[in-house]
């Protein structure tokens, strides 16, 4: 029997899986633009939201294998921020025209609040409960809340445009971006607001601070990434290696690896703090809009135009392209023995690591050649060359 062939197991066509290198697309049910996702507690279950005429919420309960779509109370406005604060449960869309609107049932029913604004709201972050949370958006609105939104009151500042909020600890210190690069800090919960230096002239789109108040990320038009590790006291740039808008930024659990997204399919990766940035796979043209990695630097999801959701378990690094990834990808090289019983081989590749996948998609490991699946359960698994529209390899452990 030949090494390749087009195999499907139980009716499932596995092609699709394998579609790009680190990042696979998920079936989002729309083609509508998508911009904000969040995961509020771990990879299983989050929410996207977006719209272009009429406004769109998808919720997920399986780590993206299927995504339902929720039926907020005023559905002509698009969503542009969606944030669950806390637990699945409690979360907050914010959009065009003003719109609010809240769920407490994890998404089974959503809510109208009067945000006072006819302005487009492009941001809502609640720092440290469902309670306090800020909302920000054109002509430089900043709008919070103390109780869960049953009230939001305008708060004085002088920008002209706002993107985008971080609060990163608590409900006082907290940061917005915009327009011309903006940046203004508070430190007594949006009461008075600092102007920063930002040094670019472009606009910024998004800002995280992933660990404390100090050390941030904002990025922006053409390429623009920024740096503080002073509480916005100094913000250097950092070279991105593209010019494209950039829309979206997400360190996951410190503030050394993280990612940025933006137009052209683009998604970049750091793990030296922003020193160097990496280009990654994506496969897609479409304009990348919002990032999130509930977890760690790993799992994460990416949305974007034209229905788009991406998601990887690998940090988006997917196989490494060793000669051995090659040949397996090419026909060259087979699996020996397959099926098996402890472990197979890659004879002649020994050394070198592939990655290894069930048969949902779902990476199960990594391994050196000269001991592939040892210690697995029996099943039918799939070596992923690395050439992203390559066939797997079907490899089948005995027991």
């Amino acid at each position: 029997m030949k090494a390749f062939k087009v195999f499907c197991f139980t009716g499932l066509l596995l092609t699709p899986l394998w579609a790009s290198a680190g990042w696979v697309r998920q079936t989002s049910g729309t083609t509508t633009w998508l911009y904000s996702v969040c995961f509020p507690v771990d990879p299983t279950t989050g929410y996207v939201v977006g719209g272009y005429i009429s406004n769109t919420i998808l919720k997920t309960t399986d780590g993206g294998a299927s995504w339902n779509r929720q039926a907020p109370q005023d559905t002509t406005k698009p969503f542009y921020s969606v944030c669950f604060p806390v637990n699945v449960q409690t979360g907050y869309a914010v959009g065009r025209s003003g719109i609010i609107e809240k769920t407490t049932d994890g998404g089974a029913s959503w809510s109208d609040q009067v945000s006072g604004t006819a302005q487009p709201l492009y941001t809502v972050c609640f720092p440290a409960d469902d309670q306090t949370g800020y909302a920000g958006g054109w002509s430089g609105v900043i709008l919070k809340t103390t109780d869960g939104g049953a009230s939001w009151g305008s708060l004085p500042t002088a920008a002209s445009w706002v993107t985008a909020v971080n609060f990163p600890a608590d409900a006082q210190t907290g940061y917005v971006v915009g327009g011309s690069g903006m940046i203004l800090k508070t430190t007594d919960g949006g009461t008075s607001w600092t102007s920063q230096s930002s040094g670019t002239p472009y606009v910024l789109r998004s800002v995280h601070f992933p660990v404390n108040d100090q050390t941030g990320y904002a990025v922006g038009d053409s390429g623009t990434i920024v740096k503080t590790t002073d509480g916005g006291a100094n913000w250097s740039g950092q070279t991105s290696g593209t010019a494209v808008q950039l829309n979206g930024v997400h360190f996951p659990a410190d503030a050394q690896t993280g990612y940025a997204v933006g137009s052209g399919g683009t998604i970049l990766k750091t793990t030296d703090g922003g020193a160097s940035w990496a280009a990654q796979t994506s496969g897609t043209g479409s304009i990348l809009q919002g990032v999130h990695f509930p977890a760690d630097a790993q799992t994460g999801y990416v949305v974007g135009g034209g229905g788009w959701i991406l998601k990887t378990t690998d940090g988006g690094v997917g196989v490494e392209e060793t000669e051995g990834n090659k040949q397996l990808a090419e026909g060259r090289i087979a699996v020996r023995p397959n099926p098996f019983v402890s472990y197979t081989t890659l004879p002649g590749h020994e050394a070198e690591r592939f990655a290894l996948y069930d048969v949902s998609g779902r990476k199960v490991g990594s391994y050196k050649g000269d001991r592939i699946g040892e210690g697995l359960a029996p099943g039918v698994y799939f070596l992923r060359p690395s050439t992203g529209n390559a066939r797997p390899a079907r490899v089948v452990k005995l027991r």
